[in-house]
């Protein structure tokens, strides 16, 4: 699923994409391994979840008593609330409990808490799981999730596509930590582009290549279907504000004259020298591992590099698109303009655009969107 999907997905408000366990056990773990004492006396939230068949609640709730977790909460959202409600069906665990409302079931959040080994059977997980209907729906935006999320230290989820940037606002609002699955273009909102510059926000452990399977609610949007189960891939990441080893891993890297000579990338290897911008003062480096390890001066580097970002390697000077104005790259002139539309260009751009730019020989190009960088022990 390309982020033309994805944009697709947030104007239809297909929000049902449910996180794989493995694949949250690999994120998640990262942090305890950096940090075994992260989780401990916490509370954790996992708002936007369904907690009967999440795997988010199903993972905190069996790892609860070895993390030392003080308090898990998941709530989720009332399925008339959503856009998809085809096939829903109350659980046999809320059918066959007293607390079950069959004009709530539908029409209220529901919320899910772990704080002792009610079962009485020596252990806390799953099984001691207590739940109730919220007064709402379980919208995040409501004084009611609001409230749980005062009461958390740590907040975990894969927030709905459609609502990306307000989930957003929300935690950047609560000054909380949290870890929250995103698409990659959201790396450079000007919601989120700016925390992330400031060291504040940063990616998870897991790469960005290959994206990530989710399991889709959708009967005809799925890419495969794995022992019966309906799943979709997204070019999606972790975001977080918890450290882990990957963060602090410094890049391995060829000098520029190296990268010239023995470079796999044929836009690299065998060219007398990187490509310098027409309109700003940094050179083009297309792949993150062609980062030209003796370079002093600012480097345009494709976002991926954001995923083998380490800050004390790296500073990150701005986006080369959002940030044009302030970075003071210039308008790129009707010759650049003449040239790009002379070889067949479609693109929509004119003299006064200002987005990075620069000329393999004769020819005019525009690089996809590019972070400025540079080298902070040159």
């Amino acid at each position: 699923m390309d982020n033309n999907k994805l944009s697709k997905a947030r104007r239809d408000k297909k929000d049902e994409f449910y996180t794989q366990y493995h694949d949250i056990e690999k994120e998640i773990s990262a942090y305890v391994e950096f940090n075994p004492k992260v989780f401990k006396g916490k509370t954790i939230l996992l708002p936007c979840d369904d907690p009967e068949w999440s795997n988010f609640t199903k993972y905190f709730a069996q790892n609860f008593q070895r993390y030392e977790i003080k308090k898990l909460i998941s709530t989720s959202f009332a399925v008339e609330s959503k856009s998809y409600k085809e096939g829903y069906q109350p659980t046999l665990f809320e059918r066959n409990d007293p607390n079950y409302n069959k004009k709530k079931t539908r029409i209220n959040g529901k919320i899910f808490t772990l704080t002792k080994d009610k079962s009485g059977d020596g252990k806390i997980d799953v099984n001691d799981l207590e739940w109730d209907y919220l007064k709402g729906d379980g919208d995040f935006r409501s004084k009611e999730i609001n409230k749980l999320k005062d009461e958390a230290d740590i907040i975990i989820t894969n927030p709905p596509y459609s609502l990306w940037r307000e989930f957003f606002k929300f935690l950047i609002d609560a000054k909380k930590s949290f870890v929250i699955i995103s698409n990659k273009s959201s790396v450079t909102y000007k919601e989120v582009f700016p925390f992330i510059k400031a060291n504040r926000v940063w990616s998870g452990k897991t790469d960005w290549s290959g994206g990530m399977w989710f399991e889709t609610k959708y009967p005809d949007d799925y890419d495969k279907v794995i022992n019966g189960i309906k799943m979709k891939n997204t070019p999606s990441l972790w975001l977080t504000n918890i450290g882990h080893g990957k963060r602090h891993k410094e890049l391995q890297l060829m000098t520029m004259q190296e990268n010239l000579k023995f470079s796999k990338h044929k836009e690299i290897q065998g060219k007398k020298g990187y490509f310098k911008y027409l309109n700003y003062n940094a050179i083009e480096v297309p792949f993150t591992d062609a980062i030209p390890k003796d370079y002093p001066g600012q480097m345009g580097v494709p976002i991926t590099f954001l995923d083998k970002y380490n800050p004390s390697q790296f500073e990150i000077i701005g986006n080369g698109q959002t940030m044009a104005d302030e970075l003071g790259i210039k308008p790129v002139g009707q010759k650049f303009v003449d040239d790009y539309y002379n070889q067949g260009n479609k693109g929509q751009i004119n003299e006064k655009w200002n987005n990075l730019v620069y000329y393999d020989g004769k020819k005019a190009c525009v690089p996809y969107q590019r972070i400025i960088i540079k080298h902070k022990k040159i």
